[in-house]
Order: C-alpha cells, then sequence, then structure tokens
C-alpha cells in the first residue's frame, strides 16, 4: 500500500482506446491519501464523440474513484479540455466527487498552490479550435501506432518506447512551447500570490522549484507513461513512475477483454458518461 498525503493525476483519456486504464486502476487500488486531485482530460470526450469505446477496465477506474470518496478520501475532479462538458457542473458534489474549474491546495508545510489543468492558458486550445483538434487527431494516430510498435518491442523482451517524447526532443519547437506553457502558468500563480502551479495538458512529468522560489508541477500523462504527481506527510512533492512501483510489486496486466470490446450500454457509468459526452 502506498501512503501519501496528497494525490495529483491527469490526462488519463478514459474512453480512448491508448489509456492505461487498467494500471491506474491497479494504482487506485494500492493508495491511501487524504486528498486526490483529478487535474483534468480524466475522461476523453472527445475521442467518445468519435468512436464510443469504454472497456470493462474503464468502468473499473470510476468505481475505485467512488469508493476511494466512499471511504473518505476527497476527490476532487478539475476539467481540462477533453473533459470540458464537466465545467458547467462546477461546484457540485457528484457521488461523492468535487467537480472545480480551479482549485487552491495547501501543503503541509502551508505553501499553497493554485491546480488547474493548463489549457486554460495555452494558446492553440484556446484560439484556434480546429487545429487542437487536428493536433489531437494526428497525436491519437502516433499514439496507436506507438500501442503496435511497443506490442512488438514486448514480444522480443524490449520495454516501452514513445514516439511522441522522441519527437519532443527533437522538435526544438516542442520545447519553446512547453517552456512557454510552463512561464505562463507559473506567472498566473505569482499573479495570484500564491507559490506554485499544478497541472496537466502537455504530458510532461516534472516538479521544479525555480530560482524565483515558485514550484511548477506537472502530473505527466497515463497514455506515453503511467506517472502521479504525489505529495507526502513532510509537503514534499514527487513525481512517481507507477509503471515502475507496480512491477516492483509483481503485478502484471491480466489478460481482459479486447479492448474494443464493450460493455452494456445501460450500466450507470455509460449512462452518465454519455449524458456528459452529448452534453454540448
Amino acid at each position: 500500500m502506498f501512503t501519501y498525503r496528497t494525490v495529483f493525476v491527469s490526462d488519463v483519456h478514459l474512453g480512448f482506446r491508448g489509456a492505461r486504464a487498467e494500471e491506474f486502476a491497479a494504482f487506485l487500488k494500492r493508495i491511501q491519501c487524504e486528498r486526490i486531485y483529478l487535474v483534468g482530460d480524466i475522461v476523453d470526450m472527445w475521442a467518445l464523440r468519435q468512436r464510443w469505446t469504454w472497456p470493462a477496465t474503464h468502468n473499473q477506474v470510476v468505481r475505485r474513484l467512488l469508493k476511494l470518496a466512499k471511504r473518505g478520501t476527497k476527490v476532487i475532479y478539475v476539467p481540462g479540455n477533453h473533459d470540458d462538458s464537466l465545467r458547467p457542473y462546477a461546484g457540485l458534489d457528484l457521488a461523492g466527487i468535487r467537480v472545480a474549474k480551479q482549485a487552491v491546495h495547501r501543503l503541509a508545510d502551508g505553501r499553497q498552490l493554485l491546480v488547474c489543468h493548463g489549457d486554460e492558458y495555452d494558446l492553440v486550445v484556446q484560439h484556434s479550435r480546429l487545429l487542437s483538434l487536428l493536433g489531437t487527431w494526428a497525436y491519437d494516430h502516433l499514439v496507436e501506432l506507438n500501442r503496435l510498435v511497443n506490442g512488438a518491442r514486448a514480444l522480443v523482451g524490449l520495454g516501452r518506447w514513445s514516439f511522441s517524447q522522441a519527437v519532443k526532443k527533437k522538435v526544438k519547437g516542442a520545447c519553446t512551447f512547453i517552456s512557454k506553457f510552463e512561464e505562463v502558468l507559473v506567472e498566473e500563480a505569482k499573479r495570484r500570490s500564491l507559490d506554485g502551479v499544478v497541472c496537466g495538458h502537455i504530458h510532461e512529468p516534472r516538479v521544479e522549484l525555480r530560482a524565483d522560489g515558485l514550484i511548477y508541477a506537472n502530473c505527466g500523462d497515463w497514455i506515453e507513461r503511467a506517472s502521479a504527481l504525489v505529495e507526502h506527510t513532510d509537503g514534499r512533492l514527487e513525481i512517481v513512475d507507477v509503471e515502475r512501483m507496480l512491477r516492483d510489486l509483481g503485478w502484471k496486466p491480466e489478460a481482459t477483454e479486447d479492448p474494443e470490446h464493450l460493455e452494456h450500454l445501460d450500466h450507470p457509468v455509460h449512462l452518465i458518461t454519455e449524458e456528459l459526452v452529448h452534453a454540448k
């Protein structure tokens, strides 16, 4: 069992074929914490609108989140651009999960952090919906290709490899975008007299205490990797590699249903998700 004060996760993308939902469900089963922040793009409503894909493992994630909330863990859902249909529900409690457009989290040592997905400060998302959708389409297909490559690598005993991570490291424009994204978010935290920011959106896990004393923390994602940001009891922040943690415990994915197999659509989780997907 992994014990933390707070857990932050983002970009799980339930409803997308490339989501590592089984690992996320296994992680949720093995954690104890006071709070969980779901920092956007937990459900990929863009993907669901195009093609309904909801394996049993995705339901398992929802059930485990609801079970944690029922047992006393405070679960705060801060929607992102892929689950923006939830933003109108800000301020409401959905089966024990509180929805908020943004949040301010106080660390154990008293520092306060802005918690937001980050798309609000991404100029491409805000000002060019078509370009954003095109980028998402290209990324999704790259992930699909990556799945095939990693399947072949696994057969010969090789570990996972990510096309998009390799591209980000090679392309100067991608590095510049990430740098500007961080600067804008940190400036927003500074403007609000906060001590830093926790975000997601760009699928790049990192914790940095900057020279100006402000904190930049990104949760990462559950597509290219399986990462989470955690707060320890003393207020220390750390990015954890959940894939490695589960591997060290001897956990292995089960041989479950074909990812294209869908449960009956009259299941309550499906009804709720479908309603949110078509809310706009």
